[in-house]
């Protein structure tokens, strides 16, 4: 090969390396401008500040018992009639006829007889018939005595059977004990449950829960909540969608949501989800939920 050709092959050659080098560069550039360009505002779930309903509680078990109950022992070679077991009577109503007199209802209820084998009795010619008026279900419960300050008539209650999970009844604190047990350093406190249905049967195990100290006061998401240390912060929504991280003092949390006590007013903003998303002075898209 000639002097000359070897020079030329030599410098185009030279050539196409730095076309390659720059094209390469070039493409490197529209990859990390397109990779840490200017990037599309993050969408996040933002939530108006608003009143919401807060209450503390007190959680407990207790048994049902019935409004008012009477049992009679009957012989059974005494009744004139069969007795009609688990049905509805009216106060007067005669719920057994015998040879020596008729037995009326001094109370509306439902009829029963207690226990089912007849030897439980200690003799199989008696049975004995009872009568719960079971409209109302009261429970006595004993509660510590660190909440004896709050426990008064009045005080709201819900509870739930678990025979029917999924519904809730309601009542109110019937009454308070006016001592302590020193022994269970409690309080002996009695509470009314209302039983439209009688499905709450006398002697069921009732899940009770006591409301107290009941509010409407601005409330967020617990979700919205960046816990630093012992503080608490939000992502508060500014105009043209700008957020600042604010520090925020709470009170109760209940229902998924968590009161606020200041520096938040009703009408506010707040990241409630996609915090790992922002950042203080960033802007974002917000979705109102």
């Amino acid at each position: 090969m000639k002097k000359s050709t070897k020079i030329s092959a030599i410098i185009i050659t030279f050539f196409v390396i730095i076309a390659v080098v720059i094209a390469g560069r070039h493409m490197m550039k529209l990859h990390f401008q397109k990779k840490f360009g200017k990037r599309a505002p993050p969408a996040v779930i933002v939530v108006v500040v608003k009143n919401k309903n807060f209450y503390q509680k007190i959680e407990t078990y207790g048994t049902a018992l019935p409004n008012k109950t009477i049992s009679f022992r009957i012989k059974k070679n005494e009744l004139l009639e069969p007795i009609n077991f688990s049905q509805e009577v009216k106060k007067g109503d005669i719920i057994a006829k015998l040879k020596t007199g008729s037995i009326a209802a001094p109370f509306s209820g439902i009829l029963g007889k207690r226990g089912i084998s007849e030897s439980t009795l200690g003799s199989e010619n008696s049975l004995i018939l009872t009568l719960d008026d079971s409209s109302e279900v009261f429970s006595d419960l004993k509660i510590p005595e660190i909440y004896a300050s709050i426990l008064k008539k009045g005080l709201p209650i819900k509870a739930k059977f678990s025979a029917y999970k999924n519904k809730t009844y309601t009542g109110e604190i019937e009454s308070v004990a006016n001592r302590i047990d020193p022994q269970t350093r409690s309080i002996l406190i009695r509470v009314k449950v209302t039983n439209e249905n009688s499905e709450l049967i006398p002697g069921s195990l009732l899940e009770i829960e006591i409301k107290y100290n009941e509010r409407s006061s601005l409330g967020i998401p617990d979700t919205s909540i960046i816990n630093q240390g012992t503080k608490k912060f939000v992502y508060k929504v500014l105009e043209n969608n700008i957020v600042n991280k604010l520090e925020i003092n709470t009170g109760i949390r209940h229902n998924g949501n968590i009161e606020v006590l200041s520096e938040l007013k009703a009408g506010d903003k707040v990241v409630a989800e996609g915090l790992a998303k922002v950042r203080p002075r960033a802007k974002i898209k917000p979705i109102i939920k």
